[in-house]
């Protein structure tokens, strides 16, 4: 048998226990965050019907979903059938002996919906949206609902962009009221200074008013190119907007119009008041800016109970989440503190579940983006010390007596909550003590014949080398 190198899937990883322990600091300070906020955990399976994820993600995001082949020989299905290959490949010239290869095939959509049935999730969103609707009898609305689990995208792998990687989101369904969005931003304020981090932006704008302005232009029917393309602005510049905004159907008169828009600059409050302006004859775009300006009211109501606003919260008109499903408010969270997309966002989605058979059920959620929050929080060197601790005390083993004394006393650390160990097998003490280091365990319990005799044992400081006889209760006060 050859020996196969050992090799990862690009854009994957594997996590060390120290790095494990790091991301549930992460997972765990957010979902406290979340239940403090009234909201339960669900979970929702790795893959989902394919005809569930597409169409929600925009044409963009309908390309960077993982496919699932469909188990089985199912060329036959595709391959012999003279009547696919003249409909799918067009070119009978290509077929040989009731077989055409694979690469005659052009039409992607036609191949694929004989080939696959299933995908990987995208996001977390949709396949909350579907179930929703599956339990709809069984949940009573408003429905708050966080969940954590790893989601897939057929991306190019970057700096902070990974194929697989978790989503901490955070979503309520069934509940019009703009105070759900309010307490996203605070959702977000206290979660991410609670990990650290003091330099952090909050990014809101609304989907409606990007239709006003769209409206306004006399281009509603292009809202879904312009957003795409304005969404794109620290990307490419203004310069690669008004490009990409040609291409997609628009003129030169509508840039002129588009671009005072597109380059607000001011206080949230200036440009509040200069969008009334810009969109004076659009009833949709004013309703956008008025939903917004309720959300910052919240805002201010209920920080002045509660932690201030470490966050810069910032109207964006350039922010577009280029997501089909969004409606309403939608958000994007950056930090200031490290170069890196964005580390989190999200929005109001009106008609998502509408897709899925359930009408007029309003939804809104958000997402924290934990891998990236993990790099941000390396490269500033925030997580804390004990972030890198798993085991907090290591019981040494030099002989069979040592070890029977030791055996009761490491069950009584681990009863007192404290993650203790015992080193499996007699050995010498170097060894046990470089076993220790390579784990950064700080506390090693050294029992030899005089630890027995006396009742004192040795605790060792790994860090700074003190070393002190205590009896096992003095050493569980110590470590507590």
């Amino acid at each position: 048998m050859s020996v196969i190198k050992p090799s990862l899937a690009k854009g994957t990883r594997d996590f060390t226990p120290v790095e494990m322990v790091k991301r549930n600091l992460i997972y765990d300070t957010i979902k406290t965050v979340f239940r403090k906020y009234g909201y339960a955990e669900i979970q929702t399976p790795s893959f989902e019907n394919l005809s569930t994820l597409t169409g929600k993600y925009g044409d963009e995001g309908d390309k960077l979903i993982f496919k699932i082949l469909n188990s089985g020989f199912f060329s036959d299905k595709v391959i012999l059938n003279k009547e696919t290959i003249t409909e799918v490949a067009g070119n009978l010239d290509l077929y040989v002996g009731n077989k055409v290869p694979m690469r005659a095939l052009k039409n992607e959509n036609q191949l694929l919906n004989e080939i696959s049935e299933k995908a990987l999730r995208y996001d977390l969103t949709v396949p909350f949206a579907r179930y929703v609707v599956m339990h709809q009898h069984e949940i009573t609305l408003p429905f708050k609902r966080f969940q954590v689990q790893p989601v897939w995208r057929a991306d190019r792998p970057q700096k902070g962009r990974y194929r697989e990687f978790y989503q901490c989101d955070v979503d309520v369904v069934g509940s019009e009221s703009l105070l759900n969005e309010a307490e996203f931003i605070l959702i977000y304020n206290e979660a991410l200074s609670k990990l650290g981090l003091k330099d952090f932006s909050i990014k809101i704008n609304n989907r409606k008013i990007l239709s006003g302005i769209a409206e306004i232009i006399g281009k509603p029917d292009l809202i879904i190119d312009m957003t795409v393309a304005i969404d794109k602005l620290d990307k490419i510049g203004l310069d690669g907007v008004s490009k990409e905004l040609l291409e997609r159907g628009f003129t030169e008169a509508d840039l002129e119009k588009l671009r005072p828009v597109i380059l607000l600059e001011g206080t949230n409050e200036e440009k509040l008041t200069s969008l009334k302006e810009v969109l004076a004859q659009s009833e949709t775009g004013l309703k956008g800016v008025a939903e917004i300006e309720q959300v910052f009211e919240y805002v201010d109501s209920l920080i002045s109970y509660g932690l201030p606003l470490v966050a810069k919260l910032e109207l964006d008109i350039t922010l577009a989440r280029g997501l089909n499903y969004y409606t309403g408010c939608i958000f994007e969270v950056k930090t200031n503190e490290v170069a890196m997309g964005s580390i989190g966002g999200g929005g109001r989605y009106d008609d998502l579940t509408g897709m899925f058979g359930l009408k007029d059920l309003t939804g809104v959620g958000v997402s924290f983006g934990a891998d990236r929050i993990y790099d941000v929080l390396e490269e500033l060197n925030l997580f804390p010390a004990s972030a890198e601790v798993g085991t907090k005390v290591l019981i040494s083993n030099f002989d069979t007596e040592a070890e029977k004394y030791a055996l009761p006393i490491v069950q009584q650390f681990r009863n007192a909550g404290i993650s203790a160990e015992l080193y499996p097998s007699s050995a010498k003490l170097k060894k046990q003590m470089a076993y220790a280091d390579a784990k950064n365990i700080p506390y090693v319990i050294l029992i030899g014949g005089d630890e027995i005799a006396s009742g004192e044992l040795t605790l060792k400081d790994m860090q700074s080398g003190e070393q002190k006889k205590l009896t096992v209760l003095g050493i569980l006060e110590l470590l507590k």
